[in-house]
């Protein structure tokens, strides 16, 4: 009896070992996928922040040419 209750401990300790596994996996896939949304959001808009001030003073510039 002994024995047997041993076995299933054993293997319930397998199979949690891996599940652990899959789990650590599984968090760094989508820790990835966050840091790559928050990049492809975040960059984007910093880089707008830059162009659009610069398109306006370009295009501003241009009208005083013309006035």
């Amino acid at each position: 009896m002994d024995q047997e209750l041993q076995k299933k401990l054993d293997t319930q300790d397998a199979k949690l070992n891996a599940i652990y596994v899959s789990v650590e996996k599984t968090r760094k896939y989508f820790l990835l996928i966050i840091w790559g949304s928050v990049i492809a959001v975040v960059l984007p808009i910093i880089g707008l922040m830059v162009v659009i001030p610069k398109f306006i003073g370009s295009y501003l510039g241009a009208l005083d040419g013309l006035l």
